[in-house]
């Protein structure tokens, strides 16, 4: 008998697993928007400001094994009860997956893709606020893992929710 260490019977050879793949086609701004409708009195105005941060993504099949993923976010300024600035940036990528299961396509489409689009969100909210004549402004990095793996656990207690409440 001879010893094949491919582990194929009569040196045949295996059958090929399909590898997953990921390929990042294309990055692109989709749409961003910045206003700053109390200027230029909102210049003079004095006080703490404060941001309120809008993070959202969205995830579109385009076509077989080919996903559009757009990050977006909103960053609003008040002084006091003024806005001083809103900005906007929906910031788009074309990735290809293949090989992937259902889950870990939705792993990787929830996590990796968006921390892909990231800083380019970032840079574009920064320059944005600053050349509207503010003070810069730097969104402070986002494990977007820990939000997946949350959204993972709560529709996991909601699924366990339901199926309790129908018992």
């Amino acid at each position: 008998m001879a010893d094949n260490s491919n582990g194929a019977p009569n040196g045949q050879t295996p059958p090929q697993q399909a590898q997953a793949q990921l390929n990042l086609q294309r990055i692109y701004l989709k749409d961003v928007s910045f206003e700053a409708p109390g200027a230029p009195q909102i210049f003079q105005q004095q006080g703490q400001p404060n941001v309120e941060l809008n993070l959202s993504q969205r995830v579109a099949q385009i076509a077989t094994d080919t996903f559009e993923v757009v990050l977006s976010v909103t960053a609003t300024c008040k002084v006091e009860d003024k806005t001083a600035y809103l900005a906007e940036v929906h910031q788009a990528g074309v990735f290809g997956l293949s090989g992937f299961d259902a889950a870990a396509r939705e792993a990787v489409l929830s996590t990796y893709c968006p921390n892909v689009l990231f800083p380019y969100v970032r840079q574009t909210v920064s320059d944005l606020v600053q050349n509207g004549g503010f003070p810069p402004f730097f969104l402070q990095p986002i494990n977007f893992d820990a939000l997946y793996a949350e959204q993972v656990r709560r529709r996991a207690e909601a699924g366990s929710g339901e199926t309790s409440a129908n018992a």
